[in-house]
Order: structure tokens, then sequence, then C-alpha cells
């Protein structure tokens, strides 16, 4: 075990129609037996920030360590790390055991005696111990993934690297998957980093996510910290499934201290709390977040000024939970409500927002003004370990 730094990696490829910036000065430090995530859109840099650490790209600038050693001249073989990759890369005229072995027999100086305990070990904390004198092409794709994380665990290496390793299983399989990989990384104790497109995958699995855009990093933080205070309009539009919803809101403090949320469509009522916790904005114009599970609906308890009226567009049940779209005055308004609230298609929908989870964000720079009120943060410190709701959804 060690601890991964990444210090201001720049990865930049040359092509016919100029260079192309894939990581650009990212900091990055990985504790010692943490377990991370790296997630974000497609192109965003996150597998080629993996393949770098692993050696199979070369830094364009940076330096990557491992414990206090620098690995960016090291080849790939001699930088203490195991890869697990999406295609899972086995040899098809190999036996499993053959698989499992053949890294061991390349890099170290072991004997077979020695090479065949650490497959029959690694075999049978992986439950494959019966699959050892099989080849690839009669296993299934839970089981060949499970052959190429085995052939990672005999390395015995400082660091474990994956790239979106469950992405060709199915729904059902991913998910068993996910507690499997999270069990291993408990017993072992490995750094890890774990590239995924998955939000699931990255909230229920990792100690902290790392957040990509366009190549650079946006968020690191735990999955609590990163659903529940993004720092920027990128990475509340990006984690959260269905996604924030988002309204450009001109702010108008009122004498009591408290102020106003006014939109096109709607005026919101706001605290003191909030206003206090955006009083560096540089502009009244911002834009307002709120999550799907933070809109509900209104009623006769509902204050006057916290209300908005909506139009019903779509009802989806996806079991214990109803996702409702909205038209509000021609913007899309998505609510995740309980199942028994089911309104009729084309209804008048009134909604109210919860202010504890209301985000306002600075519309020039997209950074956050406020993660909501003290009460919210307070709240969420107490629910640390409880489930996110909002994330995922039906598969």
């Amino acid at each position: 075990m060690a601890r991964l730094q990444i210090d201001n990696l720049t990865k930049v490829f040359e092509a016919d129609s100029g260079p192309i910036v894939a990581v650009e000065e990212l900091d990055l430090d990985i504790k010692d037996g943490e377990f991370v995530v790296v997630v974000g859109p497609s192109g965003c840099g996150k597998s080629t920030t993996l393949r770098t650490v692993a050696g199979l790209e070369t830094a364009t600038e940076g330096e990557i360590r491992i414990g206090d050693e620098v690995i960016n001249d090291k080849a790939p073989k001699d930088r203490d790390i195991a890869m697990v990759f999406q295609s899972y890369a086995l040899y098809p005229h190999k036996t499993v055991r053959g698989n499992m072995a053949y890294g061991l027999r390349l890099s170290t100086d072991l004997t077979d005696e020695e090479i065949d305990k650490r497959v029959e070990e690694a075999a049978a904390m992986m439950g494959i111990e019966d699959l050892l004198e099989k080849k690839p092409g009669s296993l299934s794709g839970g089981q060949q993934q499970r052959v190429a994380t085995g052939r990672a665990i005999v390395r015995e290496p400082a660091v474990f690297l994956f790239d979106e390793p469950l992405s060709n299983l199915d729904a059902k399989l991913r998910k068993h998957m996910r507690t499997e990989l999270a069990r291993l990384h408990t017993e072992l104790g490995i750094t890890t980093m774990y590239v995924t497109h998955d939000q699931e995958e990255a909230m229920t699995m990792a100690d902290r996510i790392v957040v990509l855009n366009d190549g650079r990093l946006q968020q690191v933080a735990t999955p609590k910290e990163v659903y529940y205070e993004p720092v920027n309009y990128f990475v509340a539009d990006f984690i959260g499934s269905p996604s924030m919803n988002f309204f450009e809101v001109e702010l108008e403090t009122a004498a009591d201290g408290g102020g106003r949320l006014v939109n096109e469509s709607f005026t919101y009522e706001v605290s003191e709390d909030i206003v206090n916790n955006v009083q560096d904005r540089k502009s009244d114009l911002m834009t307002m977040g709120i999550r799907p599970e933070s809109i509900t609906p209104a009623d006769e308890t509902t204050p006057e000024g916290k209300t908005v009226n909506a139009r019903v567009e779509v009802v989806e049940v996806v079991g214990s939970d109803n996702f409702i779209y909205l038209d509000v005055d021609g913007k899309e308004c998505r609510v995740r409500t309980p199942s028994t609230i089911e309104p009729d298609i084309d209804a008048v929908f009134e909604i109210t927002f919860d202010e504890e989870n209301v985000h306002l964000f600075d519309i020039e720079t997209e950074q956050a003004l406020t993660h909501g009120t003290e009460k919210s943060r307070a709240v969420r410190d107490r629910d640390q370990e409880a489930p996110i709701e909002g994330v995922g959804g039906a598969e």
C-alpha cells in the first residue's frame, strides 16, 4: 500500500489539427488505502489520467509519485501498480490460471509453487477457484471480470487502477460486482483509483470523488459533499439523476433582511440566511439550483410567496418513486416524489422549493455562492452515512 500523488499533471496529444490538451494541471493526493473514484463526461480526461499513472501514456508535464518515489520514467511493469481494463484484456488461449499467473511469471522471481499459491488464494477470494482450468471464451462477462480482478490481486501492488471495469456487465450484475469490489477493498486496503461514467458506482463505492471536465479538476470531496455542496454549476448539473433544476433569478433584498428570488415565471421568498450567504456576489443576477427531491407539492400549509405554478408533462413511475416532469413557463422542471403522488398529464401542479437545499451560482463564473443554510449543513453532517436520495434511479 502507498500514497499516490499527482502534481501539476498535463497530458497533450499532438494531432493534425493541432495539440489536444487531455489533462491540464491536475493536482490530486490519494491517501494510503483510500478508494478514489474519478468521474466526468466522455472526453474529460479521466481514462487518460489513469493511463498516465499506469505508464501507458507519457506525461507532458508534472510528477506522479507512489510513496516517496517519482515514477514518471519507470516502465509500467516497474511501477508497482495493477490495472483492470474495461475490456478485461484476457489471453483467449490461456486458462484462467495461466492468465492470472502470467504477470507474476514476467515480473517476479517467485517459484512456480509460490505463484500457484497466490493464484489459488486470489481465485478463492474472487469465488472462481472452480474456473482455474477453463479458458476465457467459456466464461460469462461477470466471470471474466472476476478473473481480470484476480489477476490484479495476485500482483499484491501498491496501487490498484480500474478503468470502467463494470461497464460491460448488465445492471443487476454491475450492482453485485460493486459490492464485491467494495468488500475486496475493505479486505485488502490497497490504494485504489477507479474511473467510471456511472454516478451510482461513484456514490456507493468512493471514499472521495474526483470530478473532471475538459481535462480540468472541478471538485474533490466525499460523495455527500459533491452531491449536497457542489462547488460550481458543472458539478451540480453533472452529479445526480435526474439532474438538478436551474432557473435564472434576480435577488431582491427586503428591509427585514430577507429577500425574493425573482424569475420570469415565479417569485420565491427567501430568508435572511440565504441573503447573508450571497453577500459577496458581484451581481443580483444569478442561477438558482434545486434538486428534484427538494421540490414538493404545495398545499394549504405552504407559506405565501413560496409557491410556483407548473403544468404536468410526463410522469415516470420507477417503483417507490415517481419522476414528474413539469413545464414552468417553458422551462422543464424535474421533481422526485413518492409513488403515491401521480398527477394527471396537463394538470396544473403547484410546487414549492425546500429553502434548506436551494443553491445559488454566479451567473458569469458559475461558482457556487451558497451551499444552503447552517441548518441544512448540520443535517447533512448528521446523516453522512445515510443513502443519498435522488442518485441513480431506475436502471
